[in-house]
């Protein structure tokens, strides 16, 4: 037996019952979680260690010895799931988006089993990173300060996963994300494929794509749409939306001289302010204000039960936190710099790239999304550019009701649109999302029609 194996976990903060992965309505499933421990490159003789949880996919038998399936696990693709923040815990993925667990909103936390997860046809491993988010600690802590230190520690932090569970290591993997992992996905697949080409085929990990949901990826381009956003809405004035127009402008020089500490300063301000002058509305979802606090969450996951069935020290606290504290403040190089060309160079090398967007986020919505991508192709050259724009943007239906999405696909690229959806996808609309993932990443239609096209329905392809 593994000694990362998670045979039960409380079913709320109080810990009076326990979820049985053996035995419970969790659709038996094989699990794990614990730490990996790579050495610092920063400072001698001490170490990293970065926490995963793994689920296995649900099409394969935890009953079964893994040998006796190994077939069928290695073929099953292996989703990477990040959140963003920085310093956000992908524990928030998990128990609030498209993890097989969920937790309530009542007095003591109670975890059920959630509906929409997306281990339903896929392992997926929640993994807390950068070191200092989650329960994701340093011997001395210290914090990452650039993509690229980022992706060569996340590369040795899956070398090690692989080394626990090498019945996992050929599976087809893909790196998942929301929000500002849209830097992260990105710069893990980019040092991928670079290790890739350096190490022995064993040491090979076998990359076939990524998604990103509502991505912050250029922070120069969504700021100006937040504001222009707010004000289509009406949550800010003309006399308003000028005042803003001044402070991103102020944003804009600071990012143009390289001044990144005060950029992020400057950025960070005109987001606070936007949402001020509109009463606090929540720039993740323009239906609704500010959202609640997650008291229930963060107390069950640093309860003592949990952190026992988890692997955890009793003396490691899990921690999130969106875009302040010390993850973000090693981040400030990073924060306001143009990701987007990471993407331009994933797509160029073949991998399957997934973007998707909630029509109601106004921090890293669509508008920013379809600009970005206009962008990239425009620089890929005059064809290209008119191949993408012309690209069918197909209606994505069901069966009763509205639309489900609306779907573009070019090559290795896929762009859909989630309506009636805010930031967090996978919670906004579970088993629509979860349908859009595994049509992406299964090479299954999208049926619907062109617009441009009534009397020739067609399904939307994928890539």
């Amino acid at each position: 037996m593994s000694d990362d194996l998670v045979a039960s976990i409380p079913a709320n903060v109080l810990n009076t019952q326990r979820i049985d992965f053996s035995t419970d309505g969790t659709k038996k499933v094989r699990s794990y979680a614990g730490h990996v421990h790579i050495d610092s490159t920063e400072h001698p003789n001490t170490r990293n260690h970065l926490f995963y949880w793994f689920f296995e996919s649900q099409t394969c038998n935890p009953e079964v010895a893994v040998c006796d399936q190994q077939e069928l696990i290695s073929r099953t693709p292996l989703l990477i799931w990040l959140n963003g923040g920085p310093g956000a815990s992908s524990l928030l993925g998990l128990f609030l988006e498209n993890g097989p667990l969920s937790i309530g909103d009542d007095a003591i936390g109670t975890i059920s089993v959630s509906a929409g997860s997306w281990n339903q046809e896929a392992h997926v491993v929640y993994w807390d990173q950068p070191i200092g988010t989650g329960y994701s600690y340093s011997d001395t802590g210290e914090c990452v300060h650039s993509e690229t230190a980022l992706g060569e520690m996340f590369w040795r932090s899956l070398q090690e996963f692989f080394s626990l569970h090498p019945e996992y290591a050929q599976c087809p993997l893909y790196v998942c994300g929301e929000s500002y992992a849209g830097k992260y996905v990105p710069a893990i697949a980019l040092e991928i494929d670079k290790q890739n080409g350096q190490v022995p085929a064993e040491q090979r990990i076998n990359l076939k794509g990524i998604a990103v949901g509502n991505g912050w990826i250029k922070p120069e381009l969504s700021l100006r749409v937040l504001i222009d956003y707010a004000y289509t809405t009406g949550f800010i004035g003309m006399g308003q939306k000028d005042s803003l127009d001044k402070s991103y402008a102020e944003f804009q020089d600071a990012l143009h001289k390289q001044e990144m500490e005060q950029a992020t300063k400057l950025g960070n301000a005109l987001v606070t302010a936007t949402g001020m002058y509109g009463g606090h509305f929540d720039v993740y979802d323009v239906r609704r204000w500010d959202d609640l606090p997650m008291g229930a969450l963060n107390a069950y996951l640093n309860s003592e039960a949990v952190k026992a069935s988890l692997h955890i020290p009793a003396n490691v606290a899990w921690q999130s936190a969106d875009d302040n504290g010390p993850v973000a403040e090693a981040l400030v190089q990073d924060n306001m710099a143009d990701g987007s060309w990471r993407y331009r160079d994933v797509i160029d090398k073949g991998y399957k790239t997934l973007l998707y967007t909630g029509n109601f986020d106004t921090a890293c919505g669509y508008r920013s999304t379809e600009e970005i991508l206009d962008d990239l192709m425009r620089q890929k050259g005059e064809h290209e550019h008119a191949q993408w724009r012309n690209a069918p943007r197909v209606v994505w239906t069901q069966a009763q009701g509205n639309p489900k999405g609306f779907v573009r696909s070019l090559g290795n690229l896929t762009q859909v649109s989630v309506p009636d959806s805010g930031h967090q996808v996978p919670a906004f609309q579970p088993q629509i999302c979860r349908e859009m993932l595994y049509n992406w990443l299964l090479d299954r239609p999208f049926p619907g029609y062109d617009p441009q096209q009534p009397a020739k329905p067609r399904n939307g392809g994928t890539g």
